[in-house]
């Protein structure tokens, strides 16, 4: 497939495989400097990065010193020929010289792939058309693109590194212990509901994407599909009674009867236009999304749940509710998200054996708002937190992840305060 290059690619943003090697100098600060580089220049975000291999080179002259090698996917709205131009930027402010072929380097970055972009261009190819070939940049893939399927072979990543060490995939299903469920996360464009989806998805679920945003939701869904998995957007607003049964329909409908069911969905009066609300219209808010539709989603999904037997059910708390924060926002949070985290034991009671019902609580976790935050407050979130440090989305997923799954059989009508240890 030709596509010339001068013609745009419309999309609003893509899933970019790259690979990253290095065999001069300090070949891991190097390799890390360039994904800072990445992640900081206009048009590119890094989301996930693979461990370092040690490998010995392939081809070029003899006597080279051994490489380090890594791989990341990044979501740029770049178009290719700018990537790759961004990328032999980065290469070259980091003293990448370009010698002799396959020669000894400081750096280099290679686009391996653009979601499932096939380009045959004079200065670009994509995928890049000999990593199948080279378990130096397999490997890497396989940590954190497993299902990702080359668009023309239709070969996933793990069953190219199945093919290189001498082993056949008979069949395209990840490992995880949630295999074979279908997972429906709520809140999930970005922040805790983005991460939640694909820490499900990395276990094996397949995973329902909910939230307002049809951009955002495609490109959670489409890194929840890197694991193999199938996954499916659903763009509904929460704010009006009966959405939240609407969604239960809607998502059964779509991916089956729902095994897990967090409900992530949340009012942002924080950030965007919500610090300009009045505390009536924040009120409002937080009592349509987090309140009512915690309490019109579970209800109804729980319900299901236990005429079939079995389900896990999630909700979202705060740490704070039950201590007291002051001030307008800790007012508004404490009555609402207290009133969930007492929904949660409630539901646990009305639904068990049959249906667990759990919650997590989390502390302080640098999304949006924490990013932004003024320096009293960054200051005040590592002083009250025993590990000293924000907490991550990724945290607050791990959390989900353990609660959805077997490992947790035995609990239920739980509140896990997923903080850091905070102090208050």
């Amino acid at each position: 497939m030709n596509i010339h290059p001068q013609a745009p690619i419309e999309a609003p943003a893509r899933v970019a495989g790259i690979a990253l090697g290095a065999n001069l100098g300090n070949r891991q600060a190097t390799l890390e400097e360039a994904i800072r580089h990445l992640d900081g220049s206009h048009g590119c975000t890094v989301l996930r990065v693979s461990s370092w291999f040690e490998t010995e080179p392939v081809g070029g002259p003899a006597g080279q010193p051994p490489f380090l090698n890594g791989a990341l996917l990044a979501l740029t709205t770049l178009q290719p020929l700018d990537l790759m131009a961004n990328l032999l930027r980065i290469e070259a402010s980091l003293g990448r010289v370009r010698k002799e072929k396959d020669g000894p380097r400081t750096l280099d970055l290679d686009l391996v792939f653009l979601d499932g972009l096939v380009l045959d261009w004079p200065d670009l190819q994509l995928p890049h058309p000999r990593f199948p070939e080279r378990r130096f940049v397999v490997a890497p893939l396989a940590q954190i693109a497993p299902g990702w399927r080359h668009p023309v072979t239709g070969t996933t990543i793990t069953a190219m590194l199945g093919r290189l060490d001498g082993m056949r995939i008979t069949n395209s299903h990840p490992g995880g212990e949630l295999l074979g469920t279908t997972a429906v996360v709520l809140g999930a464009s970005k922040g805790i509901g983005k991460a939640i989806a694909e820490e499900l998805a990395r276990a094996g679920a397949q995973v329902i994407c909910h939230g307002r945003d049809s951009t955002l939701l495609e490109a959670t869904c489409r890194f929840c599909r890197l694991w193999g998995v199938k996954s499916w957007p659903i763009c509904l607003d929460l704010r009006t009674p009966g959405a939240a049964l609407a969604l239960v329909n809607k998502a059964e409908e779509i991916g089956g009867p729902a095994d897990i069911w967090v409900q992530n969905a949340g009012a942002d009066i924080l950030t965007g236009d919500g610090p300009g609300w009045s505390l009536d219209e924040k009120l409002r808010s937080l009592f349509e999304v987090d309140a009512r539709g915690t309490l019109e989603g579970c209800r109804a999904v729980g319900e299901r749940m236990r005429r079939r037997g079995k389900g896990a059910i999630i909700t979202m708390g705060w740490d704070q509710a039950d201590c007291g924060m002051a001030g307008d926002s800790g007012q508004l949070f404490g009555l609402i998200k207290g009133g969930v985290m007492a929904l949660t034991k409630s539901l646990a009671a009305s639904l068990s054996p049959e249906v667990r019902v759990n919650g997590v609580a989390p502390g302080w976790v640098r999304t949006s708002w924490g990013e932004n935050a003024s320096e009293t407050w960054q200051k005040r979130a590592i002083a009250e937190t025993l590990l000293g440090r924000w907490g991550t989305p990724s945290d607050i997923a791990q959390a989900v992840r353990f609660l959805a799954g077997p490992q947790s059989g035995w609990i239920t009508g739980q509140i896990l305060r997923v903080n850091g240890g905070a102090t208050r």
